[in-house]
Order: structure tokens, then sequence, then C-alpha cells
């Protein structure tokens, strides 16, 4: 049995860092089609009628994955708002599902933001831009990926203009590729893409796939 993978992103930075990530996850044999959105609020305000075109269709090979980010709003309401969307229009997500029930939906929240990610792999971000000491995930603010203060873009800007990258800003495409290339999907500290990673394996677990070591 094939399996397809639909993901809808807020924005073409987190597309470009999955494009480089998923297949360390999922290897050549699981195809994916990553759509981004002009932001948060335009997924939300398309995500109902996307997912209920999905639902006139889909079988047991396509599983849908929403990420958003959580951007200092309360995780667990927004959740159940991406869960109560889905819900709706008839498709079953991993949360609500009954124990014996499969799922068609992951709604994953990357906590606080995209950069996180790259927060939980100083390795990557290291590989990428040469000049960073790989003495920083030992400092306290980065020792824990999902709970950096301040904003977590802003925090990568200023980690690595002062070394000298990115001086007029923050280029969060390109970064995004940068940093991505190199992470290890197995390792990574931020707990926010490790519920991403487990979620992945379990899709492809259920569906008989084996995962690339």
């Amino acid at each position: 049995m094939s399996l397809h993978l639909e993901f809808l992103v807020e924005e073409l930075s987190t597309k470009q860092a999955l494009s480089l990530i998923l297949p360390k996850i999922m290897g050549d044999e699981v195809s994916f089609k990553i759509h981004a959105f002009k932001g948060k609020s335009d997924l939300f305000k398309k995500l109902p009628d996307r997912l209920k075109g999905y639902q006139e269709w889909i079988d047991d090979t396509y599983k849908i994955i929403i990420l958003v980010d959580e951007d200092q709003e309360d995780c667990k309401q927004l959740k159940q708002q991406l869960d109560d969307i889905a819900n709706k229009v008839g498709l079953v997500t991993k949360s609500s599902r009954n124990k014996a029930e499969s799922f068609q939906v992951l709604n994953p929240i990357v906590v606080e933001e995209l950069e996180a990610w790259f927060f939980g792999d100083i390795n990557a971000i290291c590989q990428a831009y040469p000049k960073i000491s790989r003495d920083l995930g030992s400092k306290a603010k980065y020792r824990n990926p999902d709970a950096i203060t301040g904003g977590t873009w802003e925090a990568l800007e200023k980690v690595l203009q002062s070394k000298g990258y990115h001086l007029g800003g923050l280029e969060k495409n390109n970064a995004a590729r940068e940093i991505s290339k190199y992470m290890n999907p197995k390792t990574n500290r931020s707990k926010s893409f490790q519920v991403l990673y487990q979620g992945l394996l379990e899709i492809i677990e259920l569906s008989n796939y084996s995962h690339p070591d």
C-alpha cells in the first residue's frame, strides 16, 4: 500500500525546512506534498474548505498533517481548534480518535516557532554557520528550545548576526534551508519537533513502512 502525506503549513520557511527534513524521517517510499499558506490567519481561513475537499476523496493511503506555530497562544486551545475544524467535516484526528480507531489528521503544534526546531539541533546550526560556537547549546537560554524567551526567530537572528551572518536581517527561508539540511530528527531536543517526529513514525508504522536509520 502506497502512503502519501499532505502537509498544510503557515509559511514558506516551514515548507523549506520540511522538504529537507522529511526524507530523513520517511525515506523515499513515502510521498509527500507541502502546501504553504500566507500566515496562520490565512491557513485558518482556508482550512475548513481545504479539509472538506480532502474528506470527499481521501482513503487510508493519505494522511494530513497541519502545522501551526504556537505564537504564545494556549497550546491546548489551539490544538482543540484544529481538531474541531477537522472533526466538523468528518475527519478523524490523532488526538480525538478512539483508541482502536485509525486517524486521518495529525495536528502537531510548533512551540513557539519554527526556529525552536533549529535551536533543538545546535550541531546543524554550527554546520550551516561554522563561526557559531558549539557551546551555544550549553547556555541556559538555549537548553530548552521551546522555552526561549523573546521570540525564537529573534534569538536566532541575534546569534547569527553576532558572528556576521544575516546582517541585513534574518532571511528565514534561506536559514531554514541552510540549517535543515544538516538536522538529525532523532536527536533534536525540541519537544514540539519530537511530537511531529513520533507522530510521523506512528503513521509509517501503521502503514507497514520502515523508516530510515
